[in-house]
């Protein structure tokens, strides 16, 4: 099978957050079909929903030798090895993974949209992602990562 570069975000506002983050990082680049090829620093974030502490937000890059169906399937099983429960949405979490983008792919399916729906109007996952590709062209729109970033504002995306 292939090898597919993958962007994930990663965040969590509940427990330790920053080391449920990167026990995730951990947990993933163990697994055999993926290898984490690169993550951006960690960002303070303000929560979008009800309210709720502060977020730890961050993105990799992650080399895989998976489907996307199946990508999910590890990264939703994560999530739960490491606490989340799934109560309201976007509500508090000790852990949400999720996949923005796979190589150049432009899939839809009931239970996963490839790129992320959301990824081009949030900061907190824009941020990080031009840090570590900044010029990673989202297949729906043709801007770069940096091109997106220059249209959300980031005044709530705070570096550690």
């Amino acid at each position: 099978m292939k090898v597919s570069s993958v962007a994930i975000a990663l965040g969590s506002n509940l427990g330790n957050s920053k080391q449920n983050v990167e026990t995730a990082l951990e947990i993933l680049n163990h697994h055999p079909n993926i290898h984490v090829k690169s993550c951006s620093s960690w960002y303070q974030t303000a929560p979008i929903g009800p309210p709720q502490p502060d977020y730890i937000n961050g993105c990799a890059i992650l080399d895989v030798q998976l489907k996307p169906d199946h990508l999910l399937k590890t990264l939703l099983a994560v999530e739960n090895q490491l606490g989340r429960i799934r109560r309201e949405r976007w509500g508090p979490r000790t852990l949400d993974l999720d996949l923005l983008l796979f190589d150049d792919l432009i899939w839809e399916t009931p239970v996963l949209e490839i790129p992320h729906p959301r990824m081009r109007e949030r900061a907190f996952v824009l941020v990080p992602l031009a840090e570590i590709a900044p010029n990673w062209v989202d297949p729906v729109t043709g801007k770069t990562i940096n091109q997106l970033l220059e249209t959300v504002d980031c005044s709530d995306v705070k570096k550690l």
